[in-house]
């Protein structure tokens, strides 16, 4: 029977904001859930945790806080540029202190009298042939309206200052502090279920939301001088290769929260940030990121694309996909988004089986998984149980399925139901004979 751990919503607790409050993603899951994992599959120092979806890097920063060794991967570069900016708690807080100041002054130098409209800087990190405006190509990446011009000329000031001082860390955690800054008091941004523009304003108090974020993260780290001996390590890769990047039999306990299905474009709420640091920096590279992901969302599908050949042996999911089709059809649907759907629910778990197969390389006998996954509802309104079917997946690779906790309902404004988020919990058993159908890893 599926338990309840927690009736909060997914919300960032007061007593846990260090650090993790540093950057984060509006779907990233709550640290008091990493917890409770941790402490039910007794986990602790001597023991390694992985998270292969890692985001912006809450289980990582959690098992850190909790002297616990740690290894995460994503292969957004904006989540593996935050991650491991999260967990290096290195720098001197005195010293973080004299950088903000010395970049501080630069900027005001800089801009002093001439004005900020002015200004020409900028290097080749994806912002180049900018004449106080960001060049034709950079701004077909953004959200039309997603930072007024001024506010975008300030904030590209303010980054040319961050890389002209300090050492690397310092320069790290400047603009990490400028991604926050951006998405959270800077830019037209708002979160919905989806990004979307808000009031649109004429301007914002860049250099003074980047000071404040880099004074607290200098308290953070203060607070946390102690220091923990816990080991993290952090790589740009596809989940869907876990076992190319770790050693054999090295995982105790993996706790994640992969995409789920919900036609959501991880790439796209990240898109400011992601341009702005010059992680993206054409239509080139973001369709590589977005290659290198999960398939979850229509945005993302590319005609080689065969994650989806991995689950013909397994009936429910592609009687979910073809009760989709059905439906597009009967509607009279037409557009590519709409003739996508069926496939990318089949990508999406092919995908999904593949990384479990994968990272069966790297457990240890007896290793602990807990996956925080939604089920979906889409417009068409054919109900993917998502906890259910990665159970069923997870069990005809050898898993043990010990449970499915809910975690808590969210509510879709496009079909009016309360859909279940859950926690799927698996123990690594190497067990293949309970196999399902002709599912087997491809």
């Amino acid at each position: 029977m599926a338990a309840t751990i927690s009736s909060n919503p997914n919300q960032l607790r007061g007593d846990d904001r260090a650090v993790h409050d540093w950057y984060r993603f509006v779907q990233s899951f709550p640290p008091h859930l990493v917890r409770t994992y941790l402490d039910r599959f007794g986990i602790g120092s001597g023991h390694l945790v992985l998270d292969p979806f890692c985001g912006a890097g809450t289980t990582l920063v959690e098992c850190k806080k909790n002297g616990i060794d740690s290894v995460g991967m994503d292969s957004h570069p904006m989540a593996y540029f935050a991650s491991s900016v999260k967990v290096d708690w290195t720098a001197d807080d005195e010293t973080m202190l004299d950088y903000i100041r010395t970049v501080e002054h630069s900027y005001e130098k800089a801009t002093l009298g001439a004005g900020v409209s002015s200004f020409s800087l900028f290097k080749s990190d994806g912002l180049n042939h900018l004449s106080g405006q960001i060049g034709d190509e950079v701004a077909k990446l953004l959200i039309k309206n997603s930072i007024s011009p001024e506010p975008a000329r300030k904030a590209l000031v303010l980054l040319e200052k961050i890389d002209e001082h300090g050492n690397e860390p310092l320069r790290r955690y400047g603009r990490l502090a400028l991604a926050d800054a951006l998405v959270n008091g800077v830019s037209n941004l708002k979160f919905g279920p989806e990004v979307g523009v808000g009031k649109v304003r004429g301007d914002a108090p860049v250099l003074s939301a980047w000071a404040q974020r880099m004074r607290r993260m200098a308290y953070d780290i203060k607070s946390l001088s102690c220091g923990s001996p816990a080991r993290s390590r952090i790589f740009r890769s596809d989940a869907r290769h876990v076992g190319e990047m770790l050693e054999p039999n090295s995982v105790d306990a993996v706790i994640t929260s992969p995409p789920y299905p919900n036609e959501k474009d991880y790439t796209r709420t990240t898109r400011l940030e992601s341009v702005f640091l010059g992680l993206i920096n054409n239509r080139q590279e973001l369709r590589q990121v977005k290659q290198d992901l999960l398939r979850s969302n229509t945005r993302g599908v590319y005609k080689a694309d065969d994650d989806d050949q991995a689950v013909v042996g397994f009936p429910r999911v592609v009687d979910i996909a073809d009760s989709i089709e059905r439906r597009r059809v009967e509607l009279g649907k037409t557009s590519g988004f709409e003739r996508l759907y069926s496939r990318v629910t089949l990508l999406y778990f092919g995908g999904m089986l593949r990384h479990l197969d994968s990272l069966t390389n790297v457990l240890r006998p007896g290793a602990r998984l807990a996956y925080v996954v939604g089920d979906q509802a889409s417009f068409l309104r054919v109900m993917i149980p998502t906890g259910q079917i990665l159970a069923d997946i997870a069990e005809s690779l050898g898993y043990r399925v010990t449970g499915i906790d809910l975690f808590r309902t969210r509510f879709s404004t496009a079909t009016g139901d309360n859909l279940r988020e859950e926690v799927v919990l698996m123990e690594w058993t190497d067990d293949r004979s309970r196999g399902i159908g002709d599912g087997q890893p491809k």
